[in-house]
Order: C-alpha cells, then structure tokens, then sequence
C-alpha cells in the first residue's frame, strides 16, 4: 500500500534571512533548505565570524552587521528565520517589517507571559508567524498522519512518546544551564506533536526531575494528558539512559480501534549521528487471522527533512497555495499553555496518600 507522506514544496522559493547562526542552523536549517533548493539571501548572527563561517560553508551572499541591517537590504518579499534564544525574540519580532513572513524557533518564550506577549506582537505587526515546532512534519509523522486520516486504524484512543537514552546537553551550551531544560527544551516537541493529532487536552499531570549526579534543572519527565475517559496519551522522557545501545528506545505510537503505528525516532539514539527510523503499522485483519506489522520504508528523517516542511509550509503560506499554517503562533500558544500546566502540575505534586497504617 503506498503512503502519502512527501513535502509539499511551494511553487517558488521565497529569499530566506536567518538571524542566528547557532547549532541548529547548521545540523538542520540549512542542510535542509539546500536539500529543498530554497534560497538564503543571507545571515546575521551576534558574534559576525559564526555568521561568516556558515555563509562560507552554505554559500550564503551576504552576512550583515545586525538585525537592522539584515532587514534594510532584505529583498521585499524576505522569509526571516529566527533562531536566537527566546529572550531575544520580542525585541527581534520588532524590527522586522509588518506584514513580514517569519519562522520562529521553538520554544515560544520560556514563560508563559513571554509567550503571550510572542503573540501580541506578531498580531500587532501582522507578521504571518509560524512556530519551528517541526516534529510536526518529520517524514514519519507525515506517514502516520495520512494513515490515520485515511482511516486505516479506526479511531485513536491511545498515543505514547518513549525517549531513553543518552543525550549529550554539552552540545547545546546555551540550553543545558536553562531552569527549564526538558519540558521546556525537548518534551515541547511532544506536547505539540500530541496536539497536532488529538487537539487540545482537558489538563496535564505531570513530574520532571533532575539527575542525582547532574548540574541540569531536569532530564527526565513524564507527562499524562487528560482527553476523558478513552483516549490515553503519554510522554515518558529519561535522557539519562547511559548504559550503551541496547536498551534505548525512541518512538512514537498510535493505537487505534482497527489498527497501529509505531515510529522509531533514530535521530535522537547516538545523537548527533543517529541510527535509522523505523517505520511501521498493523491493520488488523478483518478474516479473524493473526494481526502482522508491516515495515514501510521512509526517505529522509526529522533533521534536517522535518524543517523543510516548516519553511515550505511557511512560503506556501504566504503565497497562498494553503489555507491553514501549521504551527501560527495562535496555535503554538496553546502548546505553551500546557507547558505552562505542566510545570505547575510537576511543582504541585501528586495527590498525598492517607496511610492510616
């Protein structure tokens, strides 16, 4: 059976400016925009010679000095991807142009205020905002998004995200010091994907926690959304599992009353390098015969595929080739209010038990 899962591309490529030359940008922005064929006019970042080295190893045309420099010789119809940190994006989110077309790199804030004012701004100036909550459109959850809206494993009553495994902080210098390190940094990914598939939940229980031997604010977490009394969703994170191979894991699964998919995310195991995904799905056979799972191959994986959906969403967006953005600002707002919920939830603790013995 074929599955429908390949990007969509825009008709033509709008000139993309990065602001911020970071990591990210180059394991995953711009080794997908060159996949993609996508133009990048150019690059700013704070500290010039990284912005230099990446518009050297991209053949980027131009570095500018700042962000207001960045936006005077922009061409007119300038897709910006934003991609400081948080802290920085209100006071950047101004200076760019109304009406401008603009990718903003997760999280939106690092606190819900921030991030309310995150929207007040881009509403204010009439930016078409999207929020890089990418996770969204990996090639695998595209493949699982066409199955299920196709109908092929009924009706959804259960979703589970399981991370365990070893992940080296040390690379994201800026990140791994943050008071909110997991939720905040990586389960956001999860809360939104969870959202992109069953909407908004009714509340959030939640407990995140620190390592004993670590100087981090937490790296494990786990997270259980309140749809009612069927649909059951979980996010179990434990990036502390450093104890070889063997026993880690990273997917994502989805049951349903006809059927079930499971996603293995093998960027996120040996990271950076990573291992294969995994991609597969049972339909239980309506003959009474034994359910068979069935590996479906998968071109391109999370980073770098996933971030040229977010961009060519954005350009599609823009040029009026779709309707609806994934990922607007008004929509991520609402991942960030279960996040907000979250940390509430994790800081509350769990209903005291009464041992009367």
């Amino acid at each position: 059976m074929p599955i429908n899962y390949q990007t969509v591309l825009p008709k033509s490529s709008l000139p993309i400016v990065i602001i911020g030359a970071g990591g990210i940008v180059k394991d995953a922005h711009l080794p997908a925009y060159r996949k993609a064929g996508f133009e990048v006019h150019g690059i700013v970042n704070r500290t010039k010679a990284k912005a230099e080295a990446l518009a050297q190893e991209f053949g980027i045309p131009y570095v500018y000095d700042s962000v207001a420099d960045a936006v005077a010789q922009a061409p007119e119809n300038a897709v910006y991807d934003i991609t400081i940190m948080p802290n920085k994006f209100i006071e950047t989110l101004e200076a760019l142009p109304d009406g401008a077309a603009v990718l903003i790199q997760k999280p939106m804030g690092d606190y819900y205020p921030e991030s309310e004012a995150i929207l007040d701004v881009c509403q204010r100036k009439g930016l078409v905002a999207a929020i890089n909550c990418q996770l969204r459109q990996a090639p695998f959850v595209n493949a699982a998004r066409w199955l299920i809206e196709q109908g092929y494993i009924g009706e959804v009553y259960d979703m589970e995200v399981r991370v365990n495994l070893h992940t080296p902080w040390q690379l994201f210098p800026h990140v791994m010091v943050h008071p909110r390190l997991e939720i905040l940094y990586h389960s956001v990914h999860y809360i939104d994907l969870i959202r992109s598939f069953l909407g908004n939940p009714h509340s959030v229980y939640a407990k995140t926690l620190k390592h004993p031997a670590k100087d981090l604010s937490s790296s494990r977490t786990t997270l259980l959304f309140d749809y009612g009394d069927t649909l059951h969703a979980v996010v179990n994170t434990n990036h502390d599992h450093d104890f070889g191979p063997k026993h880690q894991e990273s997917y994502i699964k989805w049951e349903g009353t006809k059927g079930a998919i499971k996603a293995t995310m093998g960027v996120l195991m040996d990271y950076p390098h990573g291992v294969p995904d995994v991609f597969e799905y049972c339909i239980k056979p309506t003959d009474g015969s034994a359910p068979q799972w069935v590996k479906y191959p998968i071109e391109g994986t999370w980073f770098p595929d996933a971030f040229i959906g977010s961009m060519g969403s954005l350009m599609r967006y823009k040029l009026g080739e779709i309707t609806v953005l994934p990922a607007a600002v008004e929509d991520v707002i609402h991942t960030m209010a279960v996040v907000e919920a979250a940390y509430k939830s994790s800081e509350a603790g769990g209903q005291p038990i009464d041992y009367k013995v």
